[in-house]
C-alpha cells in the first residue's frame, strides 16, 4: 500500500517506516552518513537536547540503538477529494493518544467556534510577529486572511509525549520541511486519477469550472509524491488507515 521511503530533490533519503523518523541519512559512496544537526529531545528533564554527529555507517540498523526516539511531528498531505479528512478522522477514533494541531487564523471566530479548539484566533499584528519571528511552523494566506500552524503548541505536546499530526496542504507541507525537519511527511495518493476524479465529481458539490481546477492541481499535487518519507494509497479505507498507523508506530 505504501512506499517505505522517498527521495527529495536535494539527494538526501530518509530512513524507512520502520526506523525512528528523526534520523536522516544522505546517500553517499560507499557507505551511508547520519546527517549531524541539533535535534529538540521532548519529554526529557531540562530540555536536553542531542546533537548527532557526522557518523559514517554501512548499515542503519548499526546505530538504530544508538539514538533516543523522539516523539514523533507527523505531517500528512494530499490532493483535494483523496479522503485525508477521513482518514484522520478514524485514525484519532482509533488512536485518541494523538494531538491534531490547532491551526491560527486572523479571521473572525464563526458562531460556535472555539479558540484553541476550532482555530487560534489572533489579531492582524500578533500573527504577522509570529511570522515575523518563526513562530508558525508553515502559514498562507487565503481570502484576505492569514492561516497557520504554530510553533509552540505543537513542541508543548510533543515535550508531553504526545504524538503530534499536521493535515496540511502541500505547500505547508514543504514549509514544515524546512522549519521542523525533524518531522516525518506522508503523502495521501489515490489509486489512480480516474479514481480521484471520480471521488471529487461523487461530491456532487461543485461546479464543472470548480472541478477542472482542482483536477489541474491534483494532477501537479501528485507530482510531489517523490518529497515524501512514505507514500499512503488510500484504496481502501481499512488499508490506508492500517498503514498509517504502521507508519507512526502505531501498531
Amino acid at each position: 500500500v505504501g512506499q517505505g521511503q522517498g527521495q527529495r530533490g536535494d539527494g538526501a533519503v530518509k530512513a524507512t517506516a520502520a526506523a525512528p523518523p528523526n534520523l536522516h541519512l544522505r546517500r553517499l559512496n560507499p557507505k551511508l552518513e547520519l546527517e549531524g544537526y541539533g535535534v529538540a529531545m521532548p519529554g526529557l528533564a531540562g530540555g536536553l537536547e542531542l546533537m548527532l554527529q557526522t557518523l559514517a555507517v554501512s548499515d542503519y540498523r548499526s546505530i538504530r540503538n544508538l539514538v533516543v526516539p523522539l516523539t514523533p511531528l507527523t505531517v500528512i498531505t494530499g490532493p483535494s477529494g483523496v479522503g485525508k479528512g477521513t482518514l484522520v478522522k478514524r485514525l484519532l477514533e482509533r488512536q485518541p493518544e494523538i494531538w491534531l494541531s490547532v491551526s491560527a487564523t486572523t479571521r473572525a471566530p464563526r458562531e460556535g467556534e472555539v479558540d484553541g479548539q476550532s482555530y487560534f484566533f489572533h489579531s492582524r499584528e500578533a500573527f504577522d510577529a509570529l511570522v515575523a519571528t518563526g513562530g508558525l511552523l508553515e502559514w498562507a494566506e487565503f481570502a484576505g486572511n492569514g492561516y497557520g500552524t504554530p510553533r509552540a503548541p505543537v513542541e508543548e505536546q510533543l515535550a508531553s509525549g504526545r504524538p503530534v499530526l499536521l493535515e496540511i496542504e502541500l505547500e505547508g507541507a514543504r514549509q514544515v520541511r524546512r522549519s521542523f525537519p525533524t518531522g516525518f511527511q506522508i503523502f495521501l495518493a489515490p489509486p489512480s486519477f480516474s479514481e480521484l476524479e471520480r471521488r471529487i465529481r461523487g461530491r456532487g458539490t461543485d461546479a464543472e469550472d470548480a472541478i477542472r481546477r482542482r483536477l489541474a492541481r491534483a494532477e501537479q499535487e501528485l507530482k510531489a509524491q517523490g518529497e515524501f518519507d512514505a507514500v499512503v494509497i488510500n484504496d481502501t479505507l481499512d488499508t490506508a488507515l492500517f498503514e498509517l498507523e504502521r507508519l507512526m508506530e502505531l501498531c
